[in-house]
């Protein structure tokens, strides 16, 4: 295969006589580094090096001004709008920044195309004038003003170009617009002649420039166009060419320079769908793994999606000797950025107090973490188990030694919406991680980190030079705009080995075999998009681009990257939802549409081979060990939930009570219901206990509610925390927990009216009663804690707390063998019947009593008691007393229980989850 530019230097060499003095103007730095390349194999003599612009560096030296940035326009622009707008109607610099970026960009699309501005934005404004004939009689001064900024278009856009004239600057557009209108004083100057190669969508200024040269004999332009192409009217990539072709008058008297015949010839296109952008990148490397060393030599990785760069190289294969990148890494991927957002964030809003994850979040960020542990880890569990939801920059500074504290400072000390004191702690936070990389000899944390240190630099020397930031908010919006812009260049041989590269830096470029990632419709082609004041009628009218002709752009380098290719891979996302997802481009069907008689298309599905995997239920032998810790925790008891969580699933009491694997503390921001749970227990218990023994009256329930507010107060400030509960859900909850009290205290008080007497015989009393378990020879205890045992005229009743729902169903025994088989329908009889028998047989407790649930989301149902059913449904033959044979056949049950989980033959089985969710 012989390159466009190869080509191009041979018709040269051949034509004209010293090639030294010809200055070469092409698309992009890196096709002019080729040219120098491809210019050195071909001539057979030393020559000296010819002069190589790029068209951004070519419009600079015909126009004499230095091309500033987006950011320093927009400082510029503010300054030239403070001065012709009058006070009072100024906006701050924030607000600036909303309208000012589309502004500065339609300024650029003016000067580029080189449209008079005056009548361009007068009829903008008449357009916006008509948009609200129908409120000419009811103009507000909100309408007014609106208007008023679209008059002033034509004054902000002279005074922002007379201050950048003035300091021999200009934003791009104005440096084409003034190449553009000094061309000719430019080649007075210089009587060099000019080579344009590869070229294809020009803007005005740029056609107005390589006309006046072709006209008066200056300079040739190779276009890079197949014949394919501009023999079809209808396509895309020959669009703005034939445009050339039609339109300049030199064409109309010269013929056009012949076209290539490449594209038809021979070409294996595989056509390859593969579901994720991650997918992309591995099977990428799968390709490549393929490719021999001759092959890798003349590839190209053409990235249609940029950010897909990382997951791509950490995907290539072992056979990539050498390695070319030439797009950078963008520096908002870097690992570091996430703790500059992270900042910006907490202190945007001045104040000493930060909500708990975004303290987290930061102590714990892997750039700062291996300093700040094991101090921040202590930090962490604090909050976790203490429950605070907002900690101030004391109390985090109070967990950090005497050496860390100017770190911690820079981190959280109130920025107080200063943007100097901000970079200060910014560049102060730098340095510390630098230190710490040193130490680590991790030069590419280093990289990144000396890039961010440039970045505030810059920040600094802005924030100086042009007094307009005032908030932090302002600071991160230029800290985000800088930032989009940056990024961390590879180096490579450009010449050698696998080039990877996106698809701009493709321009002029031919390789063998071309390898295009993210084919898809919104990337390629891009697509509309919408950050511009110019409606599209009136870009229409001045022959501005739309997207339309952006389209035309991509199909052009699409289809030039396939036109010398003898091998193409064309990879596209078959997923059409999610993130940076779409349908297939309309490229891929125009290829198949349009198919030349010497090109292969195979169209291909990938997807990740994904073994079957067979759901089995989990098992975990019984080992010495276990059967060791078996015994030390019948040793120390069995407690219900214990026994119930066994019941529910055998795998869940391995893990809780077995391993000792607990949830891990976590911040309660909205309270739990178990902390719900707690609190009204704790309330009833400091309530009653102090009555234990004695008989209540309807005084002591009175006071009991009087306490409610108070008590609840101090068992949510013991249990929660001592904020967060006067507001939002917390509120709310706050007062679910003194109504749950209220209510049952008056049914409490209801009873007492009723003439009913009872007696508090124990509260909240810690039980703990030796068993006895056939064919096991060591020691074996159940134990708990009871809510509640009373004395209701004569009866003596046992009686557990529920702040859930429950019904009397869910209390019900029909058959013994199920009580420690269904966990959702026995669970409850299971645990009152427990605690009967710690009680019974740590106190002798005389029999029959009544053992049940009182459940404070059906107080209605009033204490609903142990029922024995002879069958399901049946009213009448059913037992309510707990006597001695009800507890004796408990029993039976509990000891089987035991001894199942205390035999070493039965293994821990994992129970399936039935359809309704539980297990």
């Amino acid at each position: 295969m012989k390159s466009f530019i190869s080509q191009v230097l041979q018709k040269l060499l051949k034509s004209e006589g010293n090639i030294s003095e010809i200055v070469f103007v092409l698309p992009s730095k890196r096709a002019g580094a080729y040219l120098l390349n491809e210019l050195s194999k071909l001539s057979s003599t030393n020559i000296f090096s010819p002069k190589i612009y790029s068209i951004e560096e070519f419009t600079e030296t015909i126009s004499g001004l230095k091309t500033v940035d987006n950011t320093i326009t927009l400082f510029e622009f503010y300054n030239v709008y403070k001065e012709i707008t009058p006070q009072k109607e100024q906006e701050d610099f924030e607000t600036f920044l909303n309208w000012a970026q589309n502004l500065i960009h339609d300024f650029n699309e003016v000067d580029r195309y080189l449209i008079d501005h005056k009548k361009f934005f007068n009829y903008l404004s008449e357009i916006q004038d008509i948009n609200h004939w129908y409120l000419q009689k009811e103009r507000t001064q909100l309408i007014e003003n609106y208007l008023s900024f679209w008059q002033k278009l034509p004054e902000y856009y002279e005074a922002l170009k007379g201050q950048l004239l003035n300091q021999q600057k200009g934003y791009q557009g104005l440096i084409y617009r003034s190449a553009a209108e000094n061309i000719a004083n430019y080649t007075e100057e210089n009587s060099t002649n000019f080579v344009f190669i590869g070229f294809n969508a020009l803007n005005t200024s740029e056609q107005q420039i390589l006309q006046y040269l072709l006209e008066n004999k200056r300079a040739q332009v190779f276009w890079d166009i197949d014949a394919s192409f501009i023999n079809d009217s209808e396509h895309e990539a020959s669009l703005f060419v034939r445009q050339y072709m039609e339109h300049w008058p030199f064409y109309k008297e010269n013929e056009f320079p012949q076209e290539a015949h490449d594209y038809t010839n021979a070409k294996d296109i595989e056509v390859i769908g593969i579901p994720k952008n991650i997918g992309q990148a591995k099977y990428l490397g799968e390709i490549l793994s393929n490719l021999d060393l001759d092959t890798l030599k003349n590839t190209a990785v053409v990235m249609g999606q940029e950010d897909l760069l990382l997951p791509v190289l950490n995907s290539l294969p072992p056979n990539i000797g050498e390695l070319n990148v030439t797009m950078g890494f963008p520096l908002k991927n870097a690992p570091v950025t996430s703790l500059f957002e992270k900042l910006f964030q907490i202190h945007t809003n001045p104040g000493n107090d930060y909500y708990y994850k975004d303290v987290i979040s930061i102590v714990n960020h892997p750039s700062i973490n291996e300093i700040l542990d094991p101090y921040a880890s202590a930090l962490i569990k604090k909050i976790n188990t203490e429950n605070i939801v907002y900690i101030n920059v004391g109390k985090i500074k109070n967990h950090f030694p005497a050496e860390l504290q100017p770190l911690l400072s820079s981190l959280f000390s109130d920025y107080k919406n200063d943007p100097k004191l901000a970079l200060e702690n910014l560049n102060t936070i730098v340095q510390k991680i630098k230190t710490h990389l040193k130490e680590k000899e991790d030069a590419l944390g280093l990289e990144f980190l000396y890039q961010f240190h440039l970045l505030f630099n810059k920040l600094s020397n802005l924030n100086n030079y042009y007094p307009h930031i005032k908030t932090i908010k302002s600071l991160q919006s230029f800290y985000k705009e800088i930032m989009s812009t940056q990024s961390l260049d590879f180096q490579g041989k450009p010449f050698k080995g696998l080039q990877l590269m996106g698809m701009l830096e493709s321009r002029a470029l031919d390789f063998e075999t071309v390898i295009i990632t993210s084919v898809n419709e919104g990337i390629l082609p891009a697509g509309k998009s919408s950050n511009s004041f110019i409606p599209y009628e009136l870009k229409k009218s001045y022959d501005l681009p739309t997207y339309k002709e952006k389209d035309a752009v991509y199909t052009y380098h699409f289809y030039r990257l396939l036109q010398r290719a003898k091998k193409v891979y064309l990879l596209y996302n078959t997923e059409s939802n999610g993130l940076n997802a779409g349908e297939k481009s309309r490229f891929l069907t125009q290829l198949e549409i349009e198919k030349q008689p010497l090109h292969t298309i195979t169209n291909k599905i990938i997807s990740a081979k994904v073994p079957s995997v067979k759901m089995e239920l989990k098992e975990v032998k019984k080992t010495p060990e276990i059967i060791e810790r078996l015994k030390a925790l019948a040793n120390s008891g069995f407690s219900p939930s214990a026994l119930t969580t066994y019941m529910r699933n055998p795998l869940d009491f391995y893990y809780q009570y077995i391993l000792g694997v607990r949830e891990q503390d976590q911040v309660e921001e909205t309270v739990a219901y178990n902390t719900l749970g707690t609190v009204v227990h704790d309330s009833l218990e400091n309530f009653y206990k102090p009555f234990e023994n004695k008989n209540i009256t309807e005084f002591d329930i009175k006071n009991f509610i009087e306490r409610i507010p108070e008590e609840v107060t101090k068992q949510f400030s013991n249990t929660y925390n001592k904020t967060a509960l006067n507001k939002g859900k917390n509120l709310i909850i706050f007062e679910v927990a003194k109504r749950y009290l209220q209510n049952f205290l008056k049914t409490e008080l209801e009873r007492i009216k009723k003439g009913e007497n009872f007696e508090i015989l124990q509260i909240e009393t810690n039980l703990k009663t030796k068993i006895e378990v056939e064919g096991l020879d060591f020691p074996i205890y159940i134990k708990g804690k009871v809510d509640r045992v009373e004395s209701s005229n004569g009866v003596t009743r046992i009686i557990d707390y529920k702040t859930g729902k429950v019904f009397q169903t869910q209390i019900e025994v029909v058959d013994w063998d199920n009580i420690t088989e269904d966990y959702d329908k026995y669970s409850k009889s299971f645990q009152v019947l427990a605690y009967t028998t710690m009680i019974h047989g740590q106190s002798n407790l005389k029999l029959p009593v009544e053992a049940g649930i009182i459940s404070f989301k059906n107080l209605q149902s009033g204490f609903l008691k142990f029922t024995k059913k002879d069958k399901p449904g049946n009213t009448k033959n059913k037992q309510t007393e707990i006597d001695e044979d009800i507890l004796k056949d408990f029993n039976v049950q509990l000891r089987k229980l035991i001894a199942e989980i205390c035999n070493p033959n039965i293994s821990f089985r994992e129970k399936e989850i039935k359809a309704h969710g539980s297990y």
